[in-house]
């Protein structure tokens, strides 16, 4: 018996015991095909799954590597179910090619001609191949080199595709090597990356997704068009380019709602682009109005399906997607691969936070009881008003009152939901409030502000979830949120993990209605940090007293 750190299960499991001598050498080894599901302490728990295993394909693994990875690090003997498993859904990828033929442009070949002729009987791939050249080859129109391989890919069998990318207009892009370079994973992103053509970075939040992005753009050195959530996060690529690379202002353009500028490098956000009227995107035609080299995905998680749509027709353009994690709510991962392409660089956040790249993080529960008569009311709500009712409830103003007390002088958002409790919130704790409706001329002052230190304490909406850079921030007390959103609860911590000056402790409190579905969201919202290593301590809010929380200093 090998006295290795892994237990492998026939449920495609894989149990990898943290404290063993071997750990690190074996989450390295099976990190390329097995995905990451729990991290708590001592036992970190894996699976195998087909979009896992034709991932590592897709990066150039074989079935031999990912055996051996198995039987080397196994304590007990391995199922050899699950080998000979792992070896067919392997063999699935690349026995059907998309490439370039010199007289019929894009065709699909199969080296298997049973498989081929099955999915040319699927009625989903008929409409997206044209003339038999030969038994083994089959014409697919250019524009639906997406379309097919998300098709293939639902079907069973991943297309290997090899039919390159075009180099778009070349425009020259360097990084600025005066003070700083790219951190070692930052390197080995853009390598995994350049290598693979297209495909993911996985990085957590305040790890420098942008710094991966500029290098990338550095190694394509040709036009790109960078794809963002909102205008403030458009500024702050904006701001970080000029400040990173060889990119002039002028070289740089804005593509939003108050800026329409294509320029050699456009940074453009969702919303605009997703803008329909009557029927139509109009904005989509971005996609078409230069000869882009490169095509930057922040946050790739939250793509849209109009964006995912026209991604389809894309793929003769290097994509890169970035993103803190692949958890989409509504199960869509595997469109990411098809369309963006494989997962190319994952570092787990407890590994960014040893390399002390981001801050240690506490995370507390801090559970309120509703009051008797709140109780009856919530019983008799309507089950789409309950969350609402329970997660606005009038204890948490106070349990948020004495915490921010708790941690006055330090710099503090306070983040939520639903806007009425936002206001209330920002209006007890005399703090500005940024929400949907905030201009962003305003909300860029009120960053700025909180930045300097000129205002400690900021109420937030769901507009600050992502790409919002504040790295002095050092608390985020969470009274509400995108029901049990997993991703939402990564990006809100995410807000507090930019590394201190000092060395300070990062604290994330998430204030719950015990014994409502504000609790059992919340146990689901928490379930990926959980796998990424963060522990949450539960306290009751009477714990969070008067005395634990001095009155802020009165200005003199």
């Amino acid at each position: 018996m090998n006295a290795g750190p892994l237990i492998v299960q026939s449920d495609k499991t894989l149990l990898l015991e943290v404290d063993h001598e071997r750990a690190d050498a074996c989450r390295r080894d099976i990190a390329p095909f097995a995905e990451l599901e729990r991290a708590p302490e001592h036992i970190h728990t894996y699976r195998v799954t087909p979009l896992g295993l034709w991932n590592a394909r897709a990066a150039g693994h074989d079935a031999e590597q990912v055996v051996d990875a198995l039987l080397t690090h196994s304590r007990y003997p391995v199922p050899q179910s699950l080998l000979v498993d792992v070896a067919e859904t392997m063999a699935r990828y690349g026995r059907l090619t998309l490439s370039k033929h010199p007289a019929h442009g894009l065709v699909l070949t199969g080296t298997d001609r049973p498989v081929l002729e099955e999915i040319l009987r699927s009625k989903r791939i008929k409409p997206l191949v044209g003339a038999r050249i030969d038994e083994d080859t089959v014409v697919v129109h250019p524009s639906e080199r997406g379309q097919i391989k998300q098709t293939l890919l639902r079907l069973g069998w991943p297309a290997e595709d090899l039919a390159g990318y075009v180099d778009g207009e070349a425009h020259p892009i360097d990084l600025r090597e005066d003070g700083w370079a790219l951190r070692p994973y930052q390197r080995q992103a853009v390598e995994g990356f350049w290598h693979g053509g297209s495909g993911v970075v996985v990085l957590p939040c305040g790890a420098g997704k942008t710094l991966v992005g500029a290098g990338a753009m550095a190694t394509a050195r040709s036009t790109t068009l960078i794809l963002v959530t909102n205008t403030v996060s458009a500024r702050q690529w904006k701001a970080e380019l000029v400040r990173r690379t060889s990119l002039s202002e002028d070289e740089i353009g804005e593509y939003s709602g108050s800026r329409k500028e294509i320029r050699p490098v456009t940074i453009a956000t969702y919303q605009v682009l997703t803008t329909r009227r009557k029927g139509i995107y109009p904005h989509l035609e971005l996609f078409d109005s230069r000869d882009w080299g490169l095509i930057v995905y922040d946050e790739v998680h939250l793509l849209p399906a109009p964006v995912f749509k026209f991604t389809a027709d894309l793929q003769a353009r290097r994509r890169l997607g970035l993103t803190a994690t692949l958890v989409r709510e509504d199960g869509r991962e595997s469109d990411v691969f098809s369309l963006i392409g494989p997962k190319r660089f994952d570092a787990p956040w407890k590994e960014i936070e040893a390399q002390g790249y981001i801050a240690p993080a506490d995370c507390v529960e801090v559970r309120v009881d509703l009051t008797d008569s709140e109780r009856l009311a919530y019983a008799a709500a309507e089950p789409e008003e309950k969350y609402r009712f329970c997660a606005t409830t009038d204890s948490k103003l106070r349990v948020v009152g004495r915490l921010v007390r708790r941690h006055a002088g330090e710099q503090t958002l306070v983040i939520g939901q639903y806007i009425d409790q936002l206001d209330e919130l920002g209006e007890t704790l005399d703090a500005p409030v940024i929400k949907g409706e905030t201009t962003n001329a305003k909300r860029e002052k009120l960053f700025d502000a909180f930045r300097s230190g000129e205002v400690s304490v900021l109420v937030v909406s769901k507009v600050a979830n992502f790409s919002v850079d504040l790295p002095e921030a050092t608390v985020a007390i969470q009274v509400s949120g995108t029901f049990g959103s997993r991703q939402e609860e990564a990006q809100r911590l995410g807000r507090v993990l930019r590394p201190k000056a000092d060395g300070h402790e990062a604290r994330f409190y998430s204030v719950v209605a015990r014994d409502t579905v504000d609790q059992d969201f919340a146990a689901h919202r928490q379930r990926f940090l959980a796998e990424q290593g963060y522990a949450y301590r539960i306290v009751d809010a009477s714990e969070i007293t008067a005395e634990d929380a001095p009155e802020p200093e009165s200005n003199p």
